[in-house]
């Protein structure tokens, strides 16, 4: 028979060596922690911080069954150990599934349980946790994946981090719950017809997050209460970023930045990507390239644009600071043979972001040579981190143990590294752009990124349900590279085509920044090129005035529709900020009512008051659009109204995305904008 008792403000119940604890964790939610060892594991909350609100959890204990509720969630543990999770309302939110033969109506001679922790001889755990199907169900969340669904029901998803993948292991789902895997461990999630199965590869014990909600705002507000809210974005990260790969040296950025001020074009940032260093591992400007980057700061403090500078977790065996960072553990190690495990124009290594020494040796470098100099930006590159092309996890380890088992923070620490330099510093604003990351990166001000993307209207679909995902998943910061990373030949009518619908695009979503390695890249190699052995040089042109003049033309009009809606903007930023809220949302978030809302992939919410349907696909100049019903819809571009509830055809020629305003609350800027323009 089962021991139950109430333990920590919540309820253990234990039996045959294995203990379960659920404790209230936020309103209306529940922690649940699993574990075969003598102990649950201690000061490890991963992506949870520790409840504010002082719950008072109303607890059941039978003989051989227990029940504890938080609010509008209850927890029910029966007579066989089984889990199940219902509301306020009594409706089934998740249970577990279990395919065995104790007795009663879910008799099976399968012998599959609802839950495993299956021991790795002589070490850790495997992890399995297996729920009960909703038929119906819709599932949506899950970080910033290169999908073209929105819904991830029927789907299989690897829970680890790759270039343009970035694992939140975060469920939103219609049934009225929100879901978090608490557990950094690379793995495997299952949303099956028959089951829902998460798994952990290694781990010390399973360990989950589980809350009620009627709306999807309800359950992102409460995800946000528990891993931590997004700082106030700052005005100026709202305007438009300016990057391309690379500008080359000091003259070359100045020269860039003079040309958009004298042509009266907006611009907040100008970016300095990778291999503006000496070396891999050495986060300073090579003096040669860049002689006087303090005044070069002031300059364009001056013309009011921020320089944001490139920083790679990489460091190259002939660093300066290897032999140091290897001495102090500092570097992420290997497991068989060699100690290199990134190969980019050297032979490298990662930092160790899970070491503290760590985090605080790379941001000195950082002060000394870019903060000092005045840069309060940080590109926090290759945050994965990339291990080559093959990521095999189980190669390497970490300071704080095996990659296998906690790979996926990776990303989070390396973005609390900076955020933690720049807050100690003063720094009141914060914003980073990061390559990838994890449940709780939002605390740290990640600006998360779709990674290097390819030049085509395929992928530019991605990205937009990338977005919407990873807004659900609890990152309201996002971008994407305008126009893609790679592929994109400047002198292609074809890629001009699509470079104005994803600059369309790009200016409704929570960053707007153009970048990418342009065709055909520039054959000149200068000597920073030829020490670096790089053959790529700069790439071609990325500047927006440098385009033909038909392309330009339609570019500069979007240019100053974004600066028509940076009011509006930054009270979303303010919503973000203060409750979780996603900047750009799938329809079913401020219409959860409307069910064909749910079911909407191609259109999104710019905050509550915008309808946004991007042009996605080549030669397309007229778009079917859906409106939500409830209320009347205005087309910004002639003022026709449409009653919601209804889908509607409008024209999209190569100057115009349709985009639609709440007729009962009508975004006046953006109204005003296209009359006047």
């Amino acid at each position: 028979m089962a021991v139950i008792k109430e333990q920590d403000n919540g309820l253990l119940w234990s039996h045959a060596g294995e203990q379960l604890l659920i404790q209230p964790w936020g309103k209306n939610s529940f922690r649940v922690r699993v574990t075969k060892n003598a102990d649950f594991t201690k000061q490890q909350n991963w992506a949870l911080s520790l409840p504010v609100e002082d719950i008072q959890a109303k607890t059941n204990i039978n003989d051989d069954s227990c029940e504890i509720t938080n609010g509008d969630i209850k927890a029910e543990i029966n007579n066989f150990g089984w889990l199940k999770f219902t509301n306020g309302k009594g409706k089934t939110l998740l249970e577990e599934r279990w395919q065995v033969k104790p007795g009663g109506h879910k008799t099976s001679p399968l012998g599959i349980p609802g839950r495993e922790l299956k021991p790795i001889i002589g070490g850790d755990y495997s992890a399995t946790m297996r729920f009960e199907p909703h038929e119906d169900e819709k599932i949506y969340g899950m970080g910033q994946r290169q999908e073209k669904q929105l819904n991830y029901k029927g789907c299989i998803l690897e829970l680890a981090q790759r270039n343009t993948q970035a694992n939140v292991p975060l469920v939103v789902s219609n049934v009225g719950y929100g879901f978090l895997w608490n557990n950094p461990a690379i793995g495997q999630v299952t949303f099956a017809n028959n089951e829902t199965k998460w798994e952990a590869y290694d781990t010390d014990q399973i360990d989950f997050w589980i809350t009620s909600g009627e709306t999807p705002a309800k359950i992102e507000e409460q995800y946000a209460n528990v891993t931590g809210k997004v700082p106030m974005m700052p005005d100026f990260a709202s305007g438009f970023w300016q990057c391309k790969l690379r500008y080359r040296n000091q003259a070359e950025l100045l020269k860039v930045a003079h040309e958009y001020k004298d042509r009266g074009l907006p611009i907040s940032v100008i970016v300095i990507d990778f291999f503006h260093w000496t070396q891999q591992g050495e986060w300073k400007f090579d003096p040669k390239m860049w002689p006087d980057p303090k005044s070069m700061v002031e300059e364009l403090k001056q013309m009011g644009i921020k320089l944001m500078v490139s920083i790679w977790p990489t460091v190259d065996i002939n660093s300066e600071n290897y032999d140091e960072m290897e001495d102090k553990g500092y570097l992420v190690r290997t497991e068989r043979m060699y100690g290199d495990s990134y190969h980019f124009m050297g032979n490298e290594t990662f930092f160790d972001a899970t070491n503290p020494g760590a985090r605080k040796y790379i941001w000195s470098k950082a002060k000394k040579n870019y903060f000092d100099n005045g840069v309060r930006l940080f590109w926090l590159d290759e945050a994965e981190p990339e291990y080559g092309f093959m990521y095999d996890f189980d190669h390497f380890r970490y300071h704080m143990g095996p990659a296998l088992k906690l790979s996926n923070i990776y990303p989070l620490y390396y973005a609390k590294a900076f955020y933690d330099g720049q807050k100690a510093e003063g720094q009141k604003a914060i914003i980073n752009l990061v390559r990838c990351v994890w449940a709780g990166s939002q605390k740290y001000g990640a600006l998360l990124w779709s990674g290097d993307v390819h030049s085509t209207f395929e992928s530019l679909q991605k990205q937009v349900v990338a977005g919407l995902n990873a807004g659900l998943s609890g990152i309201p910061w996002w971008t994407t590279d305008i126009g893609g990373f790679t592929g994109g030949n400047v002198e292609d009518p074809k890629f001009h085509e699509l470079l104005t619908r994803w600059f369309q695009f790009g200016t409704f979503c929570p960053v707007m920044r153009i970048h990418g390695f342009r065709e055909p890249a520039e054959q000149t190699i200068e000597h920073a090129d030829r020490m670096f052995n790089q053959p790529f040089g700069s790439g071609a042109f990325n500047e927006i005035y440098k385009y033909p003049e038909s392309t330009y033309k339609i570019l500069k009009k979007y240019l100053f529709m974004r600066e028509a809606l940076r009011d509006y903007i930054k009270l979303q930023m303010t919503n973000a900020h203060e409750k979780g809220t996603p900047v750009m949302r799938p329809l079913f978030y401020d219409f959860p009512k409307d069910n064909e809302s749910w079911d909407v992939a191609d259109e999104y919410m710019f905050g509550p008051d915008i309808l946004v349907s991007p042009i996605i696909h080549s030669g397309e100049t007229s778009k079917e659009v859906y409106l939500p019903s409830g209320v009347k819809w205005i087309d910004v571009r002639d003022g026709k109204q449409y009653q919601g509830g209804n889908k509607v055809t409008v024209d999209a020629p190569i100057d115009s995305m349709p985009v639609f305003t709440r007729a009962d609350k009508p975004v006046q800027s953006l109204l005003d904008f296209e009359k006047n323009n």
